[in-house]
Protein backbone atom coordinates (compact mmCIF):
# COMPACT_ATOMS: atom_id res chain seq x y z
CA UNK A 1 0.00 0.00 0.00
CA UNK A 2 0.76 3.36 -0.99
CA UNK A 3 1.59 5.94 1.81
CA UNK A 4 1.64 9.41 1.40
CA UNK A 5 2.83 12.07 4.82
CA UNK A 6 1.44 15.32 5.39
CA UNK A 7 3.09 17.66 7.69
CA UNK A 8 1.50 21.10 8.63
CA UNK A 9 4.23 23.75 9.32
CA UNK A 10 4.45 27.16 10.40
CA UNK A 11 7.97 28.33 11.79
CA UNK A 12 9.33 24.91 12.04
CA UNK A 13 12.83 25.10 10.99
CA UNK A 14 14.07 23.38 14.34
CA UNK A 15 12.07 21.00 14.11
CA UNK A 16 11.30 19.76 10.58
CA UNK A 17 13.96 17.43 9.77
CA UNK A 18 13.42 15.65 12.03
CA UNK A 19 9.72 14.95 11.35
CA UNK A 20 10.94 14.36 7.51
CA UNK A 21 13.86 12.13 8.51
CA UNK A 22 11.00 9.72 10.64
CA UNK A 23 8.82 9.19 7.95
CA UNK A 24 11.09 8.90 5.00
CA UNK A 25 10.98 5.15 3.58
CA UNK A 26 11.01 3.55 0.02
CA UNK A 27 7.94 4.58 -2.17
CA UNK A 28 6.23 7.58 0.86
CA UNK A 29 5.18 10.50 -0.62
CA UNK A 30 5.85 13.51 1.89
CA UNK A 31 4.50 16.94 1.11
CA UNK A 32 5.42 19.24 3.84
CA UNK A 33 2.32 22.56 3.49
CA UNK A 34 3.78 25.72 5.11
CA UNK A 35 1.31 28.08 6.31
CA UNK A 36 3.33 30.93 6.17
CA UNK A 37 6.80 30.72 8.16
CA UNK A 38 8.90 33.33 8.29
CA UNK A 39 11.77 31.20 8.93
CA UNK A 40 13.85 28.49 7.35
CA UNK A 41 11.22 26.47 7.35
CA UNK A 42 10.59 25.64 3.82
CA UNK A 43 14.35 25.98 2.94
CA UNK A 44 15.10 23.48 5.12
CA UNK A 45 12.22 21.03 3.82
CA UNK A 46 12.79 21.57 0.23
CA UNK A 47 16.76 20.53 1.08
CA UNK A 48 15.66 17.02 2.45
CA UNK A 49 14.04 16.99 -1.26
CA UNK A 50 10.37 16.91 -0.53
CA UNK A 51 7.25 18.33 -1.47
CA UNK A 52 6.92 21.74 -0.10
CA UNK A 53 3.41 23.53 -0.94
CA UNK A 54 2.05 26.92 0.49
CA UNK A 55 -1.44 27.45 2.01
CA UNK A 56 -2.81 29.73 3.80
CA UNK A 57 -2.70 29.11 7.52
CA UNK A 58 -5.31 27.22 9.93
CA UNK A 59 -3.85 23.82 10.79
CA UNK A 60 -7.18 22.06 9.10
CA UNK A 61 -6.51 24.25 6.19
CA UNK A 62 -2.63 22.95 5.50
CA UNK A 63 -4.14 19.18 6.22
CA UNK A 64 -6.73 19.76 3.37
CA UNK A 65 -3.95 20.98 0.75
CA UNK A 66 -1.97 18.44 1.26
CA UNK A 67 -4.34 15.09 1.32
CA UNK A 68 -5.73 17.08 -1.91
CA UNK A 69 -1.95 16.44 -3.51
CA UNK A 70 -1.28 13.29 -1.97
CA UNK A 71 -1.68 10.52 -4.55
CA UNK A 72 -1.41 7.53 -1.66
CA UNK A 73 -4.05 5.37 -1.10
CA UNK A 74 -3.51 5.84 2.92
CA UNK A 75 -2.57 9.37 4.23
CA UNK A 76 -0.72 10.01 7.90
CA UNK A 77 -0.87 13.60 9.24
CA UNK A 78 1.88 14.39 11.31
CA UNK A 79 2.48 17.17 13.54
CA UNK A 80 6.15 18.68 12.73
CA UNK A 81 7.10 18.17 16.38
CA UNK A 82 6.09 14.58 16.20
CA UNK A 83 8.31 11.75 15.13
CA UNK A 84 7.34 8.92 13.61
CA UNK A 85 8.13 5.11 14.84
CA UNK A 86 10.27 3.02 12.53
CA UNK A 87 8.58 1.12 10.62
CA UNK A 88 5.21 3.00 10.88
CA UNK A 89 4.56 1.98 6.69
CA UNK A 90 4.40 -1.51 7.56
CA UNK A 91 2.35 -0.95 11.26
CA UNK A 92 -0.34 1.16 8.11
CA UNK A 93 -0.65 -1.35 5.84
CA UNK A 94 -0.80 -4.45 8.23
CA UNK A 95 -3.83 -2.11 9.76
CA UNK A 96 -5.50 -1.14 6.53
CA UNK A 97 -5.08 -4.66 5.15
CA UNK A 98 -8.39 -4.71 6.84
CA UNK A 99 -11.40 -3.41 4.41
CA UNK A 100 -13.08 -2.78 7.46
CA UNK A 101 -10.55 -0.30 9.20
CA UNK A 102 -11.11 3.58 7.74
CA UNK A 103 -8.14 4.91 9.95
CA UNK A 104 -5.94 5.15 13.09
CA UNK A 105 -3.89 6.55 15.54
CA UNK A 106 -0.32 5.45 16.60
CA UNK A 107 0.18 5.54 20.73
CA UNK A 108 1.36 8.63 22.71
CA UNK A 109 4.50 9.28 23.89
CA UNK A 110 7.33 12.36 24.67
CA UNK A 111 9.97 12.27 23.71
CA UNK A 112 11.42 12.99 26.92
CA UNK A 113 8.84 12.25 30.00
CA UNK A 114 11.40 14.01 32.77
CA UNK A 115 8.74 14.22 36.15
CA UNK A 116 5.66 13.15 37.43
CA UNK A 117 3.67 15.94 35.80
CA UNK A 118 4.79 14.70 31.97
CA UNK A 119 4.47 10.92 33.16
CA UNK A 120 0.91 11.99 34.18
CA UNK A 121 0.21 13.32 31.05
CA UNK A 122 1.36 10.30 28.96
CA UNK A 123 -0.63 7.96 30.69
CA UNK A 124 -3.75 9.98 30.65
CA UNK A 125 -3.34 10.65 27.06
CA UNK A 126 -2.86 6.53 26.36
CA UNK A 127 -5.86 6.10 28.32
CA UNK A 128 -7.84 8.47 26.14
CA UNK A 129 -6.53 6.86 23.31
CA UNK A 130 -7.51 3.68 24.61
CA UNK A 131 -11.09 5.28 24.33
CA UNK A 132 -11.26 5.89 20.85
CA UNK A 133 -10.29 9.52 20.97
CA UNK A 134 -6.65 10.55 20.03
CA UNK A 135 -5.22 13.54 19.40
CA UNK A 136 -3.53 14.42 16.37
CA UNK A 137 -0.07 14.69 17.60
CA UNK A 138 -0.61 10.78 17.78
CA UNK A 139 -0.32 10.86 13.69
CA UNK A 140 -3.41 10.12 12.51
CA UNK A 141 -3.92 7.98 8.95
CA UNK A 142 -6.74 7.37 7.25
CA UNK A 143 -7.79 5.42 3.98
CA UNK A 144 -7.71 8.07 1.43
CA UNK A 145 -10.84 6.84 -0.87
CA UNK A 146 -12.72 7.30 2.64
CA UNK A 147 -11.60 10.84 3.68
CA UNK A 148 -12.44 11.71 -0.18
CA UNK A 149 -16.16 10.69 0.32
CA UNK A 150 -16.60 12.69 3.45
CA UNK A 151 -15.40 15.48 1.91
CA UNK A 152 -11.46 16.14 3.78
CA UNK A 153 -10.50 17.27 6.72
CA UNK A 154 -13.40 19.49 8.44
CA UNK A 155 -12.28 23.06 8.21
CA UNK A 156 -12.51 24.49 11.69
CA UNK A 157 -10.43 27.02 13.07
CA UNK A 158 -9.31 24.15 15.94
CA UNK A 159 -9.58 20.86 17.00
CA UNK A 160 -9.97 19.43 13.77
CA UNK A 161 -8.52 16.07 15.19
CA UNK A 162 -11.55 15.23 17.16
CA UNK A 163 -13.42 16.00 14.35
CA UNK A 164 -11.76 13.56 11.99
CA UNK A 165 -12.08 10.96 14.54
CA UNK A 166 -15.46 11.53 15.40
CA UNK A 167 -15.94 11.10 11.16
CA UNK A 168 -14.20 8.26 10.44
CA UNK A 169 -15.66 6.36 13.91
CA UNK A 170 -18.49 6.81 11.94
CA UNK A 171 -17.64 5.05 8.71
CA UNK A 172 -15.94 1.97 10.29
CA UNK A 173 -13.12 0.32 12.37
CA UNK A 174 -10.73 2.95 13.66
CA UNK A 175 -7.96 1.65 15.55
CA UNK A 176 -5.09 2.28 17.91
CA UNK A 177 -1.76 0.37 17.20
CA UNK A 178 0.88 -0.36 19.79
CA UNK A 179 3.70 1.39 18.65
CA UNK A 180 4.40 5.00 19.68
CA UNK A 181 5.23 8.14 18.41
CA UNK A 182 7.30 10.20 20.08
CA UNK A 183 6.08 14.11 20.45
CA UNK A 184 7.78 16.75 21.99
CA UNK A 185 6.62 18.03 25.61
CA UNK A 186 7.86 21.92 24.44
CA UNK A 187 4.36 23.61 24.71
CA UNK A 188 4.15 21.42 28.25
CA UNK A 189 7.36 22.60 29.21
CA UNK A 190 7.10 26.53 27.99
CA UNK A 191 3.43 26.82 28.99
CA UNK A 192 3.74 24.98 31.98
CA UNK A 193 2.15 21.12 32.69
CA UNK A 194 -1.29 22.27 35.06
CA UNK A 195 -1.82 25.42 32.78
CA UNK A 196 -1.44 23.10 29.58
CA UNK A 197 -3.37 20.56 31.05
CA UNK A 198 -6.36 22.74 31.99
CA UNK A 199 -5.95 24.67 28.59
CA UNK A 200 -6.77 21.47 26.89
CA UNK A 201 -9.56 20.03 29.60
CA UNK A 202 -11.59 23.66 28.64
CA UNK A 203 -11.51 23.28 24.83
CA UNK A 204 -12.22 19.67 25.03
CA UNK A 205 -15.02 20.66 27.29
CA UNK A 206 -16.33 22.81 24.88
CA UNK A 207 -16.06 20.71 21.98
CA UNK A 208 -17.44 18.04 23.52
CA UNK A 209 -20.52 20.41 24.25
CA UNK A 210 -20.66 21.81 20.73
CA UNK A 211 -19.09 25.19 21.56
CA UNK A 212 -18.43 27.90 18.76
CA UNK A 213 -14.84 27.28 17.88
CA UNK A 214 -13.84 31.25 18.26
CA UNK A 215 -15.52 30.82 21.95
CA UNK A 216 -13.51 28.13 22.83
CA UNK A 217 -10.61 29.43 21.32
CA UNK A 218 -10.90 32.48 23.25
CA UNK A 219 -11.11 30.73 26.43
CA UNK A 220 -8.15 29.01 25.90
CA UNK A 221 -5.73 32.25 24.90
CA UNK A 222 -6.98 33.73 28.25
Amino acid sequence: MRIAVVIPTLDEADEIAGAIQSASGPEIEIWVVDGGSRDDTVDRARTLGVRVISSRPGRAAQLQAGFECARAEAVVFLHADTRLPAGFDREITAALADADTVGGAFRFGFDRADGLGLRIVEAGARLRSRLGWPYGDQALFVRRSVLASLGGVPQVSLMEDLDLVRLLRRQGRFVGLARSVQTSARRYRDRGVARTVLRNAIAVTGWCFGADRERIQNWVAR
